[in-house]
């Protein structure tokens, strides 16, 4: 993945179209003090003990990519920050920071059950406090090492993108930008390194520019400034929900696209990004997925289907944590969506897990076409 900064991607067949990730939950005890060597499983040169070889790709020994710094426990890390990802574990570099609204459900008030309703609303009354996300570029070294293990079979797996609508009639045409993530300030393992281009990706020197007097010694281009400001309705990271079933934990992130004219109506489009955890050390697997959305216009559309993005991801111990993007479209300038994913234990019983509501709202006063591949 991550061949090229910027590539038009296949036009849309259908509603759904999707990226995931896999992720080894890395050790902790990496982090627990300044000096100590950062890791990454991409390389073949130097054997480490702090990754045990169920977590690390088969084949593969671990490289010294530099040296941990403290994890931030308050402020915010700034533009050019090296990191491995706590729970994917590849390494990148921050772009700039985002202040999201987290509704978290399993923090919220208690309340008595309530019925369910069009609006996906459900028993518990959640208020939104801020939390940082940060945009990030993913080295492509570490693409081919974020695999699922399924059914016995290992295979590699895309990494996040962020999409755009192209810039002509086609509503169903989308481009997207491999290697960018959003990472949430507590994923952020960050380290320094003494290489001046530690990250490859082929947006890293067009947007960071080397200077060895600032800390740290990455500083935005005004490519990167420009570009930021540019596409800031369609990358701008607002509102985080997040809910706990039976210690599988649910975080849905979604974003609005732009709207497109077809067959003379308007189409809305979203994008939403989903990771799920499992907090047990049970090994349990996905099954099935039920989808309920509610469009403005009045229609309630239910979506059940096997897996989600063709997969049936099992979560474990060594692998808690799969992440995958899709997209909707709506005739309608807002919606809400719900649902559930059922899982499956080793002892073939099953259990639901729930999806926290969130609303899908458009920026009906921009008019400007979304610009994903201008700079």
């Amino acid at each position: 993945m991550a061949t090229c900064a910027a590539r038009r991607a296949l036009t849309v067949g259908s509603r759904w179209w999707s990226r995931s990730l896999t992720g080894a939950r890395w050790p902790r005890p990496l982090c627990a003090a300044a000096g100590a060597g950062a890791f990454s499983p991409a390389a073949t040169t130097t054997t480490r003990r702090h990754l045990s070889s169920r977590n690390r790709p088969e084949g593969k020994v671990l490289e010294t990519v530099g040296v941990f710094e403290v994890p931030k426990q308050n402020g915010k890390y700034e533009t050019g920050q090296l990191f491995l990802h706590s729970i994917f574990g590849y390494r990148g570099v921050v772009l700039f920071p985002w202040q999201a609204r987290l509704y978290d459900r399993d923090v919220a008030s208690a309340a008595p059950e309530k019925a369910e309703n069009p609006a996906g609303h459900g028993s518990k009354e959640v208020k939104g406090k801020t939390h940082t996300y940060y945009q990030v570029l993913i080295d492509a070294r570490d693409c081919p090492h974020i695999v699922s293990k399924e059914r016995g079979q290992t295979e590699p797996r895309s990494t996040e993108a962020v999409t755009f609508l192209a810039n002509h009639d086609d509503s169903r045409a989308l481009y997207a930008i491999p290697g960018l993530d959003y990472v949430s300030h507590e994923d952020i393992l960050p380290y320094t390194s003494t290489d001046q281009v530690p990250i490859q990706h082929e947006l890293f020197e067009r947007f960071l520019l080397y200077d060895q007097t600032k800390a740290p010694p990455f500083v935005a281009r005004e490519t990167l400034r420009a570009w930021q400001e540019k596409n800031h309705p369609w990358l701008e990271l607002s509102d985080v929900h997040r809910e706990t079933t039976e210690n599988i934990r649910v975080t849905v992130i979604p974003f609005y696209m732009g709207m497109r004219e077809a067959q003379n109506s308007h189409v809305y489009w979203w994008r939403y990004c989903i990771r799920l955890e499992n907090l047990d050390s049970d090994v349990v697997q996905l099954r099935e997925r039920h989808w309920r959305i509610f469009s403005l216009s009045g229609t309630l559309e239910t979506v059940r289907g096997r897996g989600v993005v063709g997969r049936e991801p099992v979560l474990s111990k060594e692998q808690p944590a799969f992440q995958y993007s899709s997209h909707v479209s709506l005739q309608a300038s807002s919606g809400h969506m719900w649902g559930t994913f059922r899982f499956e234990r080793p002892d073939g019983s099953h259990f639901d897990v729930r999806i926290p509501p969130f609303s899908l709202e458009s920026n009906k006063d921009e008019k400007t076409p979304p610009s994903g591949l201008h700079w």
